[in-house]
């Protein structure tokens, strides 16, 4: 059990570099339970690159990560096998099954582990797909005879799934109209609220960041360059934060010289 003045994820000194470059330098991060955060940034500033640290997809090559105080560098696969089923994963390219029904997606961890029978696992898909918005009748449909926006809402419905104790959602509202947005903002505060859900999540609208965040990371070229809660969003004068929110070209992150 989570103890009251510990973490549910804890990161510190995590480093991880390619070719030479440090893609991510000495991030630390501490995470409450029941809190959601927010990663902010431009593009390439190690955002995802962090979430697949957590997850165990790439290994750092220096620092620690725990969760509940558990280490989860070098783990077994058998062990992180299990230890996954505890995270809902929404990938900034959904990682859907083209071969498989979009009820089936949903209801992939459900199908493997076993726990339902087809017809309870397609009724939680059904049931899921209805909490981000989208009809029955898109069950029995495959990935690519809906919008990607559509797309979007089934990872996050299988994100959901087995209702997670941890969520990482990436982009959870990109490419959605602002109705959507706000939809999918109430989930994610519902999955905290009601649910005592862990939350992190990459966004880049930033009415979605003040809808759903109770802090903020802010990273650049792979370091933590400020962090707080959200209502000091606005108010800090950080020049990175400053000029990420007012979508300046003048500050310390470089924009990329147009050719011509």
């Amino acid at each position: 059990m989570t103890g009251v003045d510990q973490p549910r994820m804890g990161l510190s000194g995590v480093t991880r570099s390619f070719d030479g470059i440090r893609a991510l330098d000495n991030v630390d991060l501490r995470v409450n339970p029941r809190q959601s955060l927010v990663l902010i940034g431009g593009s390439g500033s190690g955002k995802s690159l962090l979430l697949k640290c957590i997850l165990g997809l790439v290994n750092p090559e220096a620092g620690s990560i725990e969760v509940d105080g558990m280490s989860t560098i070098g783990m077994s696969d058998s062990a992180r096998m299990d230890w996954m089923k505890r995270f809902g994963v929404l990938f900034q390219r959904q990682g859907l099954f083209d071969s498989m029904l979009i009820w089936e997606n949903v209801a992939f961890r459900l199908l493997n582990e076993g726990d339902l029978s087809r017809a309870e696992a397609r009724d939680r898909a059904i049931e899921r797909l209805g909490q981000v918005g989208l009809l029955p009748e898109t069950a029995d449909l495959y990935p690519s005879e809906v919008s990607g926006g559509m797309q979007k809402r089934v990872g996050l419905a299988r994100a959901i799934a087995t209702d997670p104790d941890i969520l990482f959602l990436d982009e959870p509202t990109a490419g959605l109209d602002p109705i959507m947005s706000t939809i999918i903002s109430e989930l994610i505060n519902e999955r905290v609220d009601e649910l005592g859900a862990t939350v992190i999540s990459i966004v880049s609208d930033l009415a979605v960041v003040r809808n759903i965040a109770d802090s903020v990371v802010m990273l650049h070229e792979g370091r933590v360059v400020w962090s707080g809660p959200v209502a000091e969003l606005d108010e800090t004068d950080n020049p990175y934060v400053r000029q990420f929110i007012t979508q300046s070209v003048d500050g310390p992150i470089e924009m990329p010289k147009l050719a011509g």
